[in-house]
């Protein structure tokens, strides 16, 4: 057998989903994957690590009356995979030889192979050495840009996976994923005053992208912040409005609001809104929508981990829960229908619902009307890391902050942190202006960590405790 996954795995995967099914298994699945990873990072003008790796491997779920038993192997054999196959039957307490009880499987659909224009992404990435060489030319644009600065760091990492998808409903699909990221980070220290900002850029399916990076003006970005919050006030803490700009400001819907709109969490009963589809759960300014399909998006994909295509989901349209994000598992155990949303980290993780382009959508405003709409309050214009509690409590950190007095932004703040629950924050995310912008990031969840981009335009939340000196 081939290493590239083709048609030529049809005999093979037919025969171990045809073992399931006839086990007595109502659905057996078959994920397999390759991968080639390259990771560097250059500390000051020099390249400090250098991180390659491969992999390969499958993961093979059965599901009876409700229940899955999961298992991963590296051994890509027949005889590899039927020993995981059967270790995966067992643990629902099937086995092979009760043939008499199986379901029907009636063979694979005819593959749909959505790699077929993406054999040449690979060979066509930065090399190591150009990579370094990029990321060399970051760090020393934020030592031409910056002041003060003790640490600067630049990222890079590919990572390239080819993908294939079996299962005994007929589900047979191929495909190959590209995600790149690149990030510039900098500590400026001056006496006691000090500031740590980082940016994070990133794209799939997009093999040109470091070649396109604009080195110089991401180090600007990062610099002209960091010059910014070096000196700044610490913010009172206190409950005000806040006004959270575009971007990763997202962040926040998609920690405290996004993962309660999986499917996940019902099944686990930490979610407020099981039960709320069809009524208001936030501001009727308020549209959310999670898809796959935005072009070059960190969070878009042909198909998920479970080869089904993706799709646009609203999943909140003006305040009213309309969706959940759903998976195979989801739609069985909580009856909400699959959105393409079955996603894993590799082959050692069963795939669950998960967030892709996550985002709220664009409203009538600009900026500007959302800013003079506060007379005392803060503007948050970059977010840094935070934490959630598993029923949406949030806290996050502003990374870069403003005061907001009689309608204009003052004097720039540090020391702010967001706190509030989904619950009670949504319904006082009043305004939203028109100047949608996504983020990439990453997730991680009961599957891992997977791509994702995070998103929205300008919001103005109405009331919001600011934690501060």
């Amino acid at each position: 057998m081939t290493d590239a996954f083709s048609n030529q795995w049809r005999d093979l995967l037919e025969t171990l989903l045809n073992r399931g099914s006839s086990a007595g298994a109502d659905l057996v699945e078959v994920f397999m994957e390759r991968t080639d990873h390259l990771g560097l990072l250059a500390e000051q003008d020099i390249i400090t690590s250098v991180n390659p790796s491969f992999a390969r491997g499958a993961g093979l779920r059965v599901f009876r009356n409700g229940r899955d038993g999961f298992v991963s192997t590296n051994d890509l054999t027949s005889a590899g995979l039927t020993r995981a196959l059967d270790q995966a039957l067992a643990m629902l307490g099937l086995t092979p030889e009760s043939l008499s009880v199986g379901h029907r499987f009636d063979g694979l659909q005819a593959l749909t192979d959505h790699g077929l224009s993406k054999q040449s992404w690979l060979d066509r990435c930065p090399s190591m050495s150009d990579a370094g060489e990029t990321l060399l030319k970051g760090t020393m644009q934020l030592d031409r840009l910056g002041q003060h600065l003790q640490v600067r760091r630049g990222s890079y990492a590919r990572d390239w996976q080819e993908v294939m998808v079996a299962a005994s409903d007929g589900t047979f699909a191929r495909d190959i994923r590209l995600h790149q990221s690149t990030g510039l980070s900098v500590l400026a220290a001056d006496g006691d005053h000090r500031s740590s900002v980082g940016r994070r850029y990133g794209s799939t399916d997009r093999p040109d992208d470091l070649s396109n990076w604009n080195t110089e003006a991401s180090a600007s970005e990062v610099c002209d912040s960091a010059g910014r919050m070096l000196r700044a006030d610490y913010v009172d803490a206190g409950q005000m409005p806040a006004v959270l700009a575009n971007r990763f400001g997202g962040v926040i819907f998609h920690e405290a609001c996004g993962h309660l709109l999986e499917t996940t969490q019902i099944e686990r009963g930490t979610t407020p809104f099981a039960d709320k589809v069809g009524e208001s759960i936030a501001h009727s300014a308020v549209t959310a929508i999670d898809e796959g399909l935005s072009g070059g998006a960190f969070g878009s994909l042909s198909m998920d981990d479970e080869g089904m295509e993706p799709e646009r989901t609203v999943l909140i349209e003006k305040g009213v829960l309309k969706r959940f994000i759903s998976d195979r598992a989801g739609e069985l155990r909580t009856g909400h229908k699959r959105t393409g949303s079955g996603r894993r980290q590799s082959h050692a993780f069963a795939a669950a619902s998960r967030m892709r382009n996550t985002y709220i959508d664009a409203g009538p405003h600009t900026p500007e009307e959302l800013i003079s709409s506060v007379d005392q309050g803060l503007y948050c214009k970059a977010m840094g890391g935070g934490s959630v509690g598993p029923t949406g409590q949030f806290n996050f950190s502003v990374e870069e902050g403003y005061l907001i007095e009689n309608g204009v932004l003052t004097k720039p703040v540090k020391g702010a942190t967001l706190i509030g629950d989904a619950k009670e924050v949504m319904p006082r995310i009043s305004m939203c202006a028109n100047d949608l912008e996504l983020a990439a990031g990453f997730c991680g969840s009961v599957s891992g960590s997977v791509f994702v981009t995070v998103g929205q335009p300008h919001i103005k939340v109405d009331s919001i405790t600011v934690g501060g000196r």
